[in-house]
């Protein structure tokens, strides 16, 4: 998928897909991630280069890379996935609710709308040798961004969201690529302490 003369997104299935091929398959893919670095989020890195791979072949999500037209270099990445949400009715506007309910099922009771949505799961650039200067945050999404609107093109659906740490920064960057917060998720794991998520979406 080419956005501009300057770069261009690849589902790493294309690589998967070649198998054990040394030029264009699984080892030349282990070689592309290898060279990715993002220090200012650990775990952005640490998910491409360990899971990225294990976590599409299962289906749990799919990850496309961002090559450089230049000379074929690794310039960031997205991982998208389809996943259940949960919105509460008083976190969202009434026009929200509404569209929502095209989507959803909705529990009177409590308020909530379910779904199923598309998760951008992982957003990130590569730094290694200064490469993160050819592609601008706002270009990264963008190609999120048109892969998921070819997925509703085909099979429907109406709501994307994402989670973020809470960091302003952060938060506004998405705010101005037109998401917005709706919720709160505290995370849980074995190893790290929880800590708090913030949950935003945008409609389709």
């Amino acid at each position: 998928m080419l956005i501009s003369d300057k770069f261009y997104a690849v589902n790493i299935r294309e690589y998967l897909a070649l198998r054990d091929d040394p030029e264009a398959g699984e080892p030349a893919l282990d070689r592309l991630l290898s060279g990715f670095s993002c220090p200012k989020n650990l775990d952005v890195e640490r998910f491409l280069k360990k899971s990225a791979i294990d976590f599409t072949k299962k289906n749990q999500s799919v990850t496309y890379v961002v090559i450089s037209v230049k000379d074929g270099g690794l310039l960031g990445y997205f991982t998208l996935a389809l996943k259940p949400l949960t919105v509460r009715g008083k976190t969202v506007s009434n026009t929200t609710k509404k569209k929502l309910l095209r989507v959803s099922e909705l529990d009177t009771k409590s308020d909530t709308y379910t779904m199923a949505a598309y998760l951008i799961a992982q957003l990130g650039k590569n730094y290694a040798g200064g490469r993160d200067k050819e592609i601008t945050g706002e270009e990264l999404i963008e190609l999120a961004w048109m892969v998921i609107e070819e997925a509703q093109y085909m099979f429907g659906g109406m709501v994307t969201f994402l989670e973020a740490e809470n960091e302003e920064k952060l938060l506004s960057f998405y705010r101005n690529n037109r998401f917005s917060q709706f919720d709160t998720r505290q995370t849980t794991s074995d190893t790290d302490e929880s800590h708090e998520l913030i949950q935003l979406l945008r409609l389709l």
